[in-house]
Formats: C-alpha cells, structure tokens, sequence
C-alpha cells in the first residue's frame, strides 16, 4: 500500500527538482567589453574628442558604475590620415550597453562638460566615424586584469591585436586554442593581459581581439621573442592549423588620463 505525502513533502521535492534544473542551465559568469574607435583626421579634432573624453565621457561613465576605462592611441597615428582613439570599458551586464546611450544623456554634468563636442556643426564634426566593437570574454580569463605597470604612461606600449578566422568554427577552433593553453603561456611570460574577447558584434567577424601591455618598447619586444618558443609546438598541432585569416597588431599609448 502507497502512503500518500503530505504537501510539505510535495513542496520540498518541487525545489529540489526546480533547483537542480536551474543548475543545469546556468550560465557560467562571464564579462562583457566595449571597444569605440573614434576615427579623425586632424590634430583640432583630437583635441575635441580628449577633451569631451576626460572632462565629460569618463565622469559620466564612472557615475554609471563603469570602472577601469582605457583610452590610448596608435603610436603611428600621427603618420596616417586615418587616425584612432580606442576608449575600452567592460561591464558583467550586456544591458548596460545597449542602455548606454539612453543612460548617460540623462546625466546633466555630462552635457554641460561635453557641450563642445556633443553640439558639434554638422560641418565641423570632432570625428569621421565613431565604430563600437562588442566582446565577450574568453572562459580562459573572464574577467579584466589590471596591467601591473610602472612605467610612464607615456613609455608603455598597449599592444592590441585582432585575430580574424575564415569561418565560425575556425575562429571557435583558435578561442579553443586559447583557453587550452595561450593564455597560460602569456601568463607565464608576464604579458599583462588586460582582456581577451570574442567579437559578437562589430564591422569585421568572425574575430577575436586581446589587449597585451608592457612597461616600454624593450621589454615588449623581449617578450615577443620569448613568446616564440613555447608557442611553437603548440602552433604546430593539427587541430589548430588555418584558424587565423587576419592578424591586425596595433601597436598603442594610453593617454594620460586614462584610468588603465
């Protein structure tokens, strides 16, 4: 004969079986980055983006909770008639970027600082373009690090590459190579990574972009060259042939008011 439960027994196997199901589906706590490239192309504009960056951009978006916000520029900027200032955040909720925009104009010191740029002339914008690229950070290292540096700002080199596959699965494949085994080999060397990200949104994809940082030029190059060898044997595995179409390396400084 079958006793029947009480409902307090009822209730109890409901939550057990409602948080077991729960595990099952939940998502392992990840990091989501904001890369903005502002293209320009004359030394007046540069000095509209700096200034509406430290005095307006960047006190309103560490009043919405954004920390740690790198801005640096392309050592060769001055040689090219397309020239960049990268502004990188990072946030653990997606939806704080696609509120963003929305958020930071409600913000009343934010337009009376960026007054400048922000009421720019049609025919006198502070830029060409502004492009905005959205990762997701590798389960490899899903969080930000802060670069331990010393060094003047002015000497350091930010070192910012972008890794593009031919296919979805090929640049998956070179994610994969990361996380099993790049990443540790870049710890191990001391490349002071700031972020790895899987690009979900931007103008080139698929692509993965990283951000490697040294004390100087020396040093950077040093590690390069040390780099090379623990690399090697696993470069040469066959499961990870043919997963990068496209390496863009973009050799940069911080600016001296950024907070990385």
């Amino acid at each position: 004969m079958v006793r029947s439960m009480n409902p307090g027994h009822w209730m109890l196997i409901l939550l057990i079986f409602i948080s077991s199901q729960s595990s099952c589906f939940a998502r392992t706590a990840t990091t989501y980055f904001q890369l903005k490239v502002y293209h320009f192309q004359t030394t007046e504009q540069e000095q509209v983006i700096d200034r509406f960056l430290e005095k307006a951009y960047l006190p309103a978006m560490h009043r919405l909770g954004f920390k740690e916000i790198a801005i640096f520029k392309p050592i060769d900027n001055k040689d090219k008639a397309d020239k960049l200032v990268y502004v990188f955040s990072s946030s653990a909720n997606l939806e704080k970027y696609a509120n963003l925009d929305v958020d930071v104009l409600k913000d009343k010191r934010y337009q009376a600082s960026g007054k400048e740029y922000l009421e720019a002339a049609y025919n006198h914008p502070p830029y060409s373009r502004i492009e905005t690229i959205l990762m997701k950070a590798f389960e490899g290292m899903p969080l930000l690090s802060l670069p331990k540096l010393s060094s003047d700002k002015s000497e350091r080199v930010y070192e910012l590459r972008s890794y593009e596959a031919p296919t979805e699965k090929l640049s998956a494949n070179k994610i994969s190579m990361f996380n099993n085994g790049e990443i540790d080999i870049f710890k191990k060397l001391n490349f002071n990574a700031v972020f790895y990200g899987q690009v979900i949104a931007g103008s080139t994809m698929p692509n993965l972009i990283y951000l490697t940082t040294f004390e100087n030029m020396t040093e950077r190059d040093a590690h390069w060259k040390a780099f090379g060898p623990l690399y090697k044997p696993m470069a040469d595995l066959p499961q990870y042939q043919n997963n990068v179409s496209k390496n863009v390396t973009t050799l940069c400084r911080p600016t001296d008011y950024s907070d990385i």
